[in-house]
């Protein structure tokens, strides 16, 4: 298949009287009647071009190079540039009536946080502990993408990410399999619906299948060992989420694990997801993984690695063509089964016409004022991204209230549009972001605004220190805007340090001898190492990549518009040495000794951690049902304004044939508690649920014994 045919006729469905059409053809026939009819139809040839996806345009992600020379007639393309729906229909025309069968194309996009209405990257959602929202956010993406003509997004990602050199772990929700588990859920329901044809609604894929985030040193594409326990136990709950939740796809991920790359991985491909999950969807592999399998010694040539990958069962080739160019050759070999092509095809076309693109495979030409950062999607937007910000740190400086007061605006990050989208940033126009010194002219008057940028994000140069540090002498107080470039993290985003550049950290030491409070926002796609800058500053607010709502939040936050109410999803290291650190770690066989002899062996900030400006007063743990279990809590705001609480249930169980964590998260819920007022925060406990574990086959156990259900410091014992 060195070339595509088309020397073959028209499709045209007004030649055909009703009793002739196709059953393919019939909506009122069930989805798996018209799949087996078109399939029967099928030339091994018009398969094998289903199964194959290929870019057109240029691509968002430097990494990977797009190929738009071959024709449309593929299974499906990645569109990196096409925003108008009229765009997507000419090419979609050649497929639908000019091919044999007129079978459309699937267009795929990774709008991974926004299409156009970009909102914070996903590590900031799951510091918002509001699923609630997040739906609601994807749900807006998912319009603006279908009507666009795309029906079809490469997120949510459910990594667990532990090491935040991993540029990656920008792209999911942090460190517990719990969370990633829960945003999982809710993204695939705010892309779907329940409905796939819904005009409004997109088909999800969860990626990238799987134990991609456990890349050593965090280094991107690298080999993973990881024991078949802890696979099932910490990296496969986000997918079953996904799969309980109706996700249509899967996307194998790049990574080897324990020699054997996931993508020709037949126990993790067929076996679990297949077979196991009872899962009907398609698996489309990551970019060029097919051909990759060279690099990664698993194949000899490219012909190998569609073998291995196809009889494993990934259904459809990403990017690198192997699939079209070997397949026929394969199947005539009978390396490669009709039976094994047929399976992938089937879940394809299933996928096509559950999204309803044989009815109507044109999207509506809109404008993009009809499609785009509609009012109401702005109001969610802004909220997603103020309840994902989390302060850190604050002896009493913030918030600032309205009163008048100078305000010295400094940092590479105070004036930026592009930094504060972050990596896999959509469409998004320049007039659509909110910069920081923007939002602190419209929240505080331009008048009262001293603005230096101070120093680029690294680099050496220093010659805008003097004119900082005169502004900060100038004012009241100095808010420092620090941060990382938005191309720091994402895909291949590997960074030896949680460190900000020194430049950077420099700047804040020179502003601290001018004695005036500060304040540091930061901007940025992991964890970082803050153990020098924290002692330089008075309060600490981070707002990660917040999308274009961009500095709006931060504004809220320190002026106190906005109580803060995230809590980290992930670690914050004391140093980079002391990774990997994480809250979920097995016991230790010396928990009396073991630490670090030249830093603290407790990381700065803990996973669960964030500050409000009210207080809250937690109870005791109390049981209020046998059957089921029931645990409430009641959590009293002491303070003077109202605050929303995000409560996290841990438990914890000390003896287990395979040895536990210290702690595992297993339910949270956030609430809004009015100033003087108490709220009750419950969690009803399935035993085999919450209190089991996983064996190496998937299978999960409750044992007998004693367990702990944890809320902050409040413990309670049961007994099974």
């Amino acid at each position: 298949m060195k070339k595509l045919n088309f020397a073959i006729p028209l499709f045209c469905m007004l030649s055909c009287v009703q009793s002739n059409v196709p059953i393919y053809r019939n909506a009122d026939a069930s989805i798996e009647d018209r799949v087996e009819d078109l399939l029967s139809r099928m030339t091994l040839e018009e398969k094998i071009l289903q199964m194959n996806q290929i870019t057109l345009g240029a691509n968002l992600n430097q990494n990977n190079v797009g190929d738009a020379s071959v024709e449309p007639v593929l299974g499906s393309y990645i569109t990196y540039t096409a925003t108008d729906p009229s765009e997507i229909n000419q090419l979609q025309k050649r497929a639908v009536e000019q091919t044999r069968l007129g079978i459309p194309i699937l267009f795929g996009f990774d709008a991974i946080h926004g299409f156009r209405t970009v909102y914070p990257i996903p590590l900031a959602q799951a510091c918002s502990w509001n699923p609630e929202l997040v739906e609601k956010a994807c749900s807006i993406c998912a319009r603006e993408s279908r009507l666009s003509g795309i029906p079809w997004t490469f997120s949510p990602m459910v990594d667990i990410a532990r090491d935040g050199r991993w540029g990656r772990c920008a792209e999911g929700y942090g460190e517990d399999p719990y969370t990633a588990s829960v945003f999982c859920a809710a993204s695939v329901r705010g892309y779907q619906g329940d409905d796939l044809s819904d005009s409004t609604k997109i088909a999800a894929c969860i990626k990238h299948y799987i134990g991609y985030g456990a890349s050593e040193a965090g280094r991107d594409y690298v080999p993973t060992e990881i024991s078949r326990q802890t696979l099932w136990d910490t990296y496969m709950p986000p997918y079953q989420a996904g799969i309980e939740a109706g996700v249509a796809s899967v996307m194998s991920s790049f990574n080897s694990i324990n020699g054997i790359p996931a993508s020709a991985d037949p126990y993790l491909l067929t076996h679990v997801l297949k077979r196991q999950f009872n899962w009907d969807g398609m698996i489309v592999s990551d970019w060029d993984a097919v051909k990759q399998l060279v690099y990664q010694g698993a194949a000899a040539d490219h012909a190998e690695s569609a073998e291995r990958a196809v009889n494993a069962g990934l259904d459809m080739d990403m990017a690198d063509l192997c699939y079209y160019d070997h397949l026929a050759q394969l199947v005539k070999e009978r390396k490669v089964s009709e039976k094994t092509i047929n399976d992938s095809v089937r879940r394809i076309l299933r996928l096509k016409f559950k999204l309803g693109l044989f009815e109507k495979p044109y999207p509506p030409v809109t404008t993009p004022e009809q499609r785009f950062t509609l009012p109401g999607d702005l109001d969610v937007v802004g909220q997603l991204a103020e309840e994902s910000s989390v302060l850190l740190k604050n002896d009493g400086t913030l918030p600032l209230g309205l009163k008048p007061r100078k305000i010295a605006l400094i940092g590479p990050m105070a004036d930026n549009y592009w930094e504060l989208i972050g990596s896999w940033g959509g469409h998004p126009l320049a007039e659509d972001i909110v910069t920081i010194k923007k939002a602190f002219s419209d929240g505080f008057g331009a008048q009262n605004i001293l603005y230096a940028k101070g120093c680029d994000f690294d680099g050496e140069d220093k010659s805008g220190y003097d004119e900082a540090v005169a502004k900060a002498r100038q004012a009241d107080v100095i808010v420092l805007c620090l941060g990382e470039r938005a191309s720091w993290s994402g895909e291949n985003g590997i960074r030896s340090t949680l460190a900000l550049p020194a430049v950077q950290e420099q700047l804040a030491i020179e502003l601290k001898k001018t004695g005036r409070p500060m304040v540091l926002l930061l901007n940025n796609g992991r964890p970082l190492e803050l153990c020098r800058l924290e002692p330089l500053v008075d309060a600490i607010v981070e707002l990660w990549q917040p999308g274009i709502s961009g500095g709006k939040p931060a504004a809220g936050i320190v002026s106190g518009r906005v109580n803060p109410s995230g809590k980290l999803a992930i670690t914050f290291p004391y140093s980079t040495g002391q990774i990997p650190i994480y809250y979920n770690r097995r016991r230790t066989s010396r928990p009396f000794m073991g630490f670090y002899q030249d830093i603290p062996s407790e990381p700065l900030y803990d996973f669960g951690y964030g500050l409000s400006y009210s207080s809250f007063e937690y109870g005791d743990i109390r049981q209020v049902g046998e059957s089921p279990m029931v645990f409430e809590i009641s959590v009293m705001n002491t303070g003077l304004v109202d605050g929303k609480e995000t409560v996290h249930w841990f438990i914890s169980d000390p003896v287990s044939t395979v040895t536990r964590p210290y702690k595992e998260l297993k339910f949270f819920e956030k609430k809004l508690v009015p100033a003087g007022k108490t709220a009750t925060f419950r969690f009803e406990i399935d035993p085999l649920r919450d209190l089991g574990y996983v064996d190496e086959n998937g299978h999960r156990y409750v044992e007998r014994g004693k367990y702990q259900i944890l809320v902050k410091d409040k413990m309670v014992e049961i007994e099974l």
